[in-house]
């Protein structure tokens, strides 16, 4: 089955293109581009006033969404930021101990990388990092550290935006959140909308953040964070948005809003919500659940798993596969081959018009809507081709 139509403006812009980097930059459905020009249209109908309808219909629209999509009991837990790390910093802000004590791993994103390492730099942090690999015993082994009671915060990721490996002991690890510390982040953003996320039965205890970027299709400047109630109720870095609303707070000290919005910021660009909102709608209009689109991707990263084992997709037959199609549990929708040459073949695929992405050595190959089994065909010939055994 093929969803293209949903997406002939990105595909027509580039007709010669295979992308399968939807991991990495998915994307966009046509509806989202009328839903940048609605953006447009309605700042400039409203002008000096169009925070009143932000607020009163764009928000709570897109925090009703994600609020189903992850079963979250309340829309009001969550709030909107351009990037992931602004919330990042906020959290860290409400930390009262220094040096924080963090327990992380040795395969998180960037934006937690770089920042816990000039943290740990300034003195501000001490972090722990539990080392993915061996990934069969990951999972006990970051339980058991976390089990010590020796942190403020733990973080962790749904799934690991490097391997494409999956934590599925979000549960388990909730147990140990406490509002006195430890603080549970989940970094969300390569699960989020990629596999069915449930998490009702820990939203009171964990903090969650993911954005728009991959696999909800609505592109950058709409990330977000869900918090549970009672946790960081003041962080020190603040913005004025959080000033607005059902306030708390000592007498003479600045107040806050109770719920997710304590975590506001300040003034930004809101038109990644209106895309987001629409690309929302439209799944629900074509019945295109999260799960719905996993199946979808999921035949279509069989069969190129399949078409590589088999040495009809070249020397990708030599790299490790690090996260086979395998079982029903939580997964990336990508698949992420460890080899020397992995650079290499990126640029050689590039030269043959076939855009992945490449960490370190690990190259990756991303699952999404826009592709159908003819997309897979010509990725498996143009391998064969641009990487020969």
């Amino acid at each position: 089955m093929t969803f293209k139509p949903l997406f002939s403006r990105a595909l027509g812009l580039a007709p010669e293109r295979l992308h399968f980097a939807a991991h990495s930059h998915h994307l966009w459905p046509d509806v989202s581009y009328e839903a940048q020009g609605r953006a447009w249209d309605d700042a400039m109908r409203h002008a000096d006033e169009k925070w009143g309808p932000i607020f009163e219909t764009v928000i709570p629209e897109a925090q009703g969404h994600i609020a189903r999509e992850l079963g979250l009991p309340d829309p009001d837990s969550l709030v909107f930021s351009s990037n992931t790390h602004d919330f990042l910093i906020r959290l860290f802000s409400g930390i009262a101990r220094r040096p924080a004590r963090i327990l992380a791993t040795d395969g998180e994103f960037h934006s937690f990388r770089r920042q816990s390492e000039r943290w740990q730099e300034a003195g501000q942090a001490e972090v722990t990092r539990i080392a993915l690999e061996p990934f069969e015993t990951f999972a006990d082994r970051f339980l058991a550290a976390a089990r010590s009671g020796a942190f403020d915060w733990i973080l962790v990721s749904q799934v690991f935006f490097k391997t494409g490996q999956a934590f599925d002991r979000i549960e388990d690890l909730a147990t140990l959140a406490d509002p006195a510390g430890p603080w549970v982040v989940i970094d969300g953003y390569h699960g989020f909308m990629a596999t069915p996320t449930d998490l009702s039965g820990v939203a009171d205890r964990v903090f969650y953040l993911a954005g728009g970027y991959k696999y909800a299709m609505a592109g950058e400047g709409v990330c977000f964070l869900h918090a549970p109630p009672g946790f960081c109720p003041r962080p020190v870095t603040t913005g004025w948005y959080a000033e607005f609303g059902n306030l708390t707070g000592p007498p003479n000290g600045v107040k806050y809003r109770i719920d997710g919005g304590r975590f506001w910021g300040a003034t930004f660009d809101v038109s990644g919500l209106y895309r987001f909102n629409a690309v929302q709608r439209l799944l629900a209009d074509q019945g295109l659940s999260t799960a719905a689109i996993s199946d979808h991707t999921i035949g279509l990263m069989q069969t190129f798993q399949t078409a590589v084992a088999g040495g009809h997709a070249g020397a990708l037959r030599q790299a490790e596969l690090l996260n086979p199609v395998q079982g029903n549990g939580p997964r990336a929708r990508f698949l992420a081959f460890r080899h020397p040459q992995a650079q290499a073949w990126q640029q050689a695929l590039i030269g043959v018009g076939v855009v992945t992405d490449v960490r370190a050595d690990t190259i990756r190959f991303g699952f999404g809507l826009y592709q159908d089994a003819a997309d897979v065909d010509q990725l498996i010939q143009k391998c064969a081709a641009a990487l020969p055994l």
